[in-house]
């Protein structure tokens, strides 16, 4: 029988006993509790991670049948190591938003599945073990969930919910309720879509919105727009009860991906032999970095905007997304300052009714757990766009640019007619327009289901409207300058042409009555030129009638006004 080395023996400990993710030999940190801030911190500590497990993955392909034979390996270990990998690929995913990682992380996690590494653990009296499954179903989901592999994520959750039962039945365990819940987020995070699209034989579509080749008008000829790009992004989700899954609402789920570009499969590349981590860099980025943060304390959130502040490159932008609760002010003021306007919720231990906040603090003292308007003012010494979808958006047109730099701030309604209100649980109505302009449409217009050919016509007839957008944008000789600084990055370009549209369809909707039912802008975008346009009311009747819902628009726009 094969001698094994010292070395060799090492990383039979390390594989078969109790082990983790960890940074290497001799370092108890884990990984994923780096910060995910301050970017020269974290690199090289995951490069010595790809490193070790690239030697211990090797090693368990080179030894396996010693490790069988001498050592006792059981699949369930070598799942084990596969589901750390995907773990790893996945945490580098959210740390670098290259969405090609994901597909790493997938690609470990479906062959898991496919070798049932996890088929034994049912048959040990082990409820750890049990657990260890379970979470690497839960992981598996949130990865497929990503790639939009919604098929398989129902085919997942219902073997979830089957493991689930048999680990509660087997085991008198007091976590039961908790994966209970787990099942209940993901099925109504797989359901918060509005709109279906439908084959011919009504099964459902997928559909992608990341963005594509061609989804993005083209700028004009000889047009002269800004040359930033969208560097850093911080998605912040505080709403009260929106869906969620893993620390993920729906919006910052559906805001996350309008950030993406599609994923590259790194799998049809040729990585460096024997290595786990892809040796082809991009040339440049093509997402912006995002952080993530889920019901954030006003500390972590500052912390996190002055780190993505301090590491701005240059001729670059910082976006913050603010999906939260409105904090409204108290009293009245004779000085109305960037802290006299509420804002939006952080975290704190506080009483929530009907999902506003209850004041208990002297009405001369401001909200200490909010993100003011004024507390964004010191990070505009750079460039920043601002996307605030809160009941509270308006606070935030009382900014002043007091250093010059580009500055534009994009505001939700602050009221909804009831219908669409009762729906706000599975997410905003302005979010997913700036996700998905069509499902949005067909969603206030009360569309359940689309067919897979009206969906594509619309979508081609919706990339006109685009163009016409773009140039409307662009030619407008009354538009703040500010707009067409960011006009030249796609990301931000596509995001101001969904806004436009998305005010425009508002306007003209029968159900949208009041002034705060219709979206804002600071600095205020040109009416006439962009979301009052004639044109664009022309295509906005055009796309209704098209989806056969054009009753519930004004056929004569000047009765909206």
């Amino acid at each position: 029988m094969t001698r094994l080395n010292p070395a060799c023996s090492l990383a039979c400990e390390i594989l078969i006993p109790r082990w983790e993710i960890r940074i290497g030999v001799g370092i108890g940190i884990r990984v994923r509790d780096l910060p995910q801030y301050g970017h020269k911190q974290w690199q090289s500590y995951f490069g010595r991670t790809f490193d070790v497990y690239t030697k211990l993955w090797k090693f368990q392909q080179q030894h396996r049948q010693v490790l069988d034979s001498r050592y006792g390996l059981k699949r369930w270990q070598i799942g084990e190591v596969a589901s750390k990998i995907g773990q790893l690929y996945y945490h580098y995913y959210l740390r670098t938003s290259e969405t090609s990682y994901l597909n790493e992380a997938f690609s470990f996690y479906s062959a898991i599945r496919q070798r049932s590494y996890y088929y034994q653990v049912n048959k040990e009296d082990r409820p750890e073990l049990v657990v260890k499954k379970l979470r690497y179903y839960a992981r598996y989901i949130v990865v497929c969930l990503l790639l939009n592999k919604m098929d398989l994520v129902k085919v997942l959750v219902k073997e979830l919910s089957e493991e689930i039962e048999d680990y509660t039945q087997r085991f008198n365990t007091e976590d039961q309720l908790e994966w209970n819940l787990v099942l209940q987020e993901v099925a109504a995070f797989v359901e918060a879509d509005p709109v279906v699209v439908l084959n011919d034989n009504t099964s459902v579509v997928v559909t992608s919105n990341r963005l594509q080749e061609g989804n993005v008008p083209p700028l004009e000829q000889g047009m002269v727009v800004g040359q930033l790009v969208l560097a850093d992004a911080l998605i912040i989700g505080n709403c009260n009860n929106q869906v969620k899954f893993s620390e993920l609402t729906i919006d910052m789920f559906r805001m996350l991906q309008a950030l993406e570009r599609e994923p590259v499969n790194l799998a049809t590349q040729t990585p460096k032999q024997g290595s786990l981590e892809p040796n082809e860099k991009p040339a440049k980025r093509e997402n912006p970095h995002k952080y993530l943060l889920y019901k954030p304390t006003f500390s972590q959130l500052f912390t996190f905007l002055s780190a993505s502040f301090k590491e701005l490159p240059a001729n670059s932008v910082l976006l913050v997304y603010l999906s939260a609760t409105g904090v409204f002010p108290t009293g009245n003021s004779d000085y109305e300052g960037p802290y006299d306007f509420g804002g939006v919720l952080t975290n704190t231990n506080r009483d929530v009714v009907n999902g506003e906040t209850v004041q208990k603090r002297n009405q001369g003292q401001k909200e200490m757990h909010c993100l003011h308007p004024g507390d964004l003012f010191p990070f505009t010494r750079k460039p920043l766009f601002v996307i605030v979808d809160s009941s509270n958006s308006t606070a935030y047109k009382h900014f002043t640019n007091l250093f010059g730099q580009p500055l534009v701030c994009l505001l939700s309604p602050t009221v909804y007619p009831k219908s669409v209100q009762d729906q706000s649980q599975r997410g905003s109505l302005f979010t997913l327009f700036l996700y998905s302009p069509l499902l949005a449409f067909s969603s206030v217009c009360g569309l359940n289901s689309v067919q897979r050919g009206l969906w594509e016509r619309a979508q081609e007839f919706l990339r006109k409207v685009y163009r016409d957008i773009g140039q409307m944008i662009t030619r407008s000789r009354t538009i703040d300058q500010a707009f067409l600084q960011f006009f030249g990055d796609e990301f931000l370009r596509l995001l101001l042409i969904r806004f436009v549209f998305c005010s425009a369809a508002l306007r003209l909707h029968k159900l949208f009555r009041e002034s705060q039912s219709f979206p804002e802008s600071y600095p205020e975008l040109p009416k006439q030129d962009t979301v009052e346009s004639s044109l664009l009311q022309k295509h906005i009747l055009e796309l209704a009638t098209m989806l056969d819902v054009q009753s519930l628009f004004w056929d004569d726009p000047l009765e909206v006004y």
